[in-house]
């Protein structure tokens, strides 16, 4: 069965409130922390903010953003083991509440939202969120799920009332992917700058080796997975720390983490690499590193670019299918280089701890992706 909790606050308001105020639920697997996640947890505070009843429905109510969730926010936990097993609970969970409008995110949500909506024979709108480049996703994975994915977009995404897309990139990827009218998605960039992130930055940091009189770190984050290519980083790092006093810090957690380690030791660098794991506040070591790196070989929308410039923080990306092109308009705002290329990604890192940056340049450009702008657009679809 569904569990509906949340604090006395959210669900009084639900009570009082569930009559008068139109209802929006944002469905997600978990709040594991990634971008996506913590996109989604932006939203949901932003709509409660302006004045709508927001339902947080998880496949599982588990992840660090838990903690992040707003009070005046119900998160409904479907418990269930996987995104496939709570089709059920979604189904009851629309028959009961019949929100107005239903967004989800992430390939395999979005299907499980849609049979969900046509299950239920509810009149509840779905907006489908495509935050990757499907057809890298298909190319790169042996799981056999994830190579179905592109299929099912493909028959059951046309059941959508709207289909977003977080990145131009990302919106003609999928168009000529899977045959879908590119007149059909829309792109709304993520809701990434946030009104507590400057504060944030600005928070104490516990890691000594940002103290200003120690040597310049380099800063990545993300899931210590294959796409964000880790490695190669790990590898230009090595190159520059033979030739300069540097240091590389990478934030996150993920199943490459044995990996990456047996590299650093291989390379010798493990005395210069830290790896912190998770960390609730990023922002916090992304305003004092002297350059933030990307080295994925696969983005939709690489939200930690945008943070770390909107923290003043020089950057450094590969140009990677979707993204960050976009965000740094083909290298008016920082630095491309090819993807999975060692030294090319070295020698930029380096040019750009050579180079004196313009940090309210960076947090201009990084003001386009705010909240603000990403709920105004989807209310706009919503027709709430």
């Amino acid at each position: 069965m569904s569990a509906f909790y949340g604090n006395g606050e959210a669900d009084l308001a639900s009570l009082i409130m569930g009559s008068t105020r139109k209802r929006i639920a944002l469905f997600l697997p978990t709040l594991a922390g990634g971008g996506v996640e913590r996109g989604m947890v932006s939203l949901a505070q932003g709509f409660a903010e302006r004045g709508y009843s927001v339902d947080l429905v998880l496949s599982k109510a588990e992840g660090p953003y838990l903690s992040k969730v707003p009070r005046k926010v119900r998160l409904v936990d479907l418990r269930a083991s996987r995104v496939l097993t709570s089709l059920p609970g979604l189904v009851r969970y629309l028959k009961q509440t019949r929100p107005a409008v239903m967004l989800s995110a992430a390939e395999h949500t979005n299907v499980v939202a849609l049979w969900a909506r046509r299950l239920s024979k509810v009149p509840t709108r779905v907006i489908v969120n495509v935050c990757t480049t499907v057809s890298q996703n298909f190319q790169r994975t042996s799981l056999i799920r994830e190579r179905c994915l592109p299929f099912f977009a493909y028959c059951f995404y046309p059941w959508a009332d709207e289909i977003v897309a977080v990145s131009y990139g990302v919106a003609d990827d999928l168009s000529r992917f899977i045959g879908l009218s590119r007149q059909r998605i829309r792109v709304i960039y993520d809701p990434v700058v946030t009104p507590s992130l400057l504060s944030l930055a600005h928070a104490p940091l516990d890691h000594s080796w940002f103290s200003p009189e120690n040597s310049p770190v380099i800063l990545g984050v993300g899931r210590l997975t294959v796409e964000k290519d880790f490695p190669t980083l790990v590898r230009a790092f090595a190159c520059i720390r033979a030739r300069r006093p540097v240091r590389l810090v990478i934030l996150g957690e993920g199943r490459e983490r044995s990996r990456i380690e047996l590299l650093i030791r291989e390379l010798g660098v493990d005395s210069d690499v830290s790896l912190p794991g998770f960390v609730a506040n990023p922002y916090a070591y992304m305003a004092r590193a002297a350059v933030f790196v990307l080295s994925s070989i696969w983005e939709g929308l690489p939200g930690v670019v945008i943070e770390a410039m909107a923290c003043g923080t020089p950057v450094v990306c590969t140009n990677c299918p979707s993204g960050p092109a976009e965000i740094l308009e083909n290298g008016k705002y920082g630095r491309l280089v090819p993807t999975e290329n060692v030294d090319a990604l070295a020698e930029a890192i380096s040019s750009t701890l050579d180079t004196r940056s313009n940090p309210e340049f960076l947090r201009q450009r990084a003001s386009v992706f705010t909240v603000e702008n990403s709920l105004d657009q989807y209310l706009k679809l919503f027709r709430v």
